[in-house]
């Protein structure tokens, strides 16, 4: 399995999250950029660090037209669980089917998906992938990924 290329389409998914609803891709198209992320598991140290990171950067997120769409194995019960430890103000997707990692290229090693995050652009191409994260640099990074990105979409 390999992960998507910049500038492929990105496959259409659709998952329950912990607001409750269905998210599909097509939410955001021609609307918002999306950062999909994907982390092993709920409630662990290094995931932990992340999704607070996105949680403690939000506004930036927000204000750049860009949703975060945190995505692991994990099922609903498990991502309310985390959401509401940490007040995570962002999206889980429960990919029990591991459906979405499959589309992604993401490989899953024994129950866990390997960290990866992929940044799609309002027109649902690949614009960044980040195969290697550094949980605690991750947020800045992507921010200035979505910098770049919004400045392009401008010129």
């Amino acid at each position: 399995m390999s992960l998507l290329n910049v500038g492929a389409v990105a496959p259409e998914f659709t998952a329950k999250a912990t607001t409750g609803e269905t998210i599909s891709l097509a939410d955001f198209r021609d609307k918002k950029n999306v950062v999909l992320y994907f982390y092993p598991e709920d409630d662990t140290p290094g995931c932990t660090v992340e999704a607070c990171s996105f949680r403690d950067d939000i506004a930036h997120f927000t204000n750049a037209d860009t949703v975060v769409l945190g995505v692991s194995l994990d099922n609903v019960d498990s991502h309310r669980r985390f959401t509401e430890k940490f007040n995570l103000n962002f999206p889980l997707l429960a990919d029990t089917d591991k459906a979405i990692c499959t589309a992604y290229g993401v490989e899953i090693r024994g129950n866990w998906p390997e960290r990866v995050t992929y940044l799609i652009g309002k027109d649902g191409m690949v614009k960044n992938v980040f195969p290697k994260v550094n949980v605690r640099s991750h947020s800045a990074e992507l921010q200035a990924a979505i910098r770049h990105l919004n400045d392009e979409a401008i010129s």
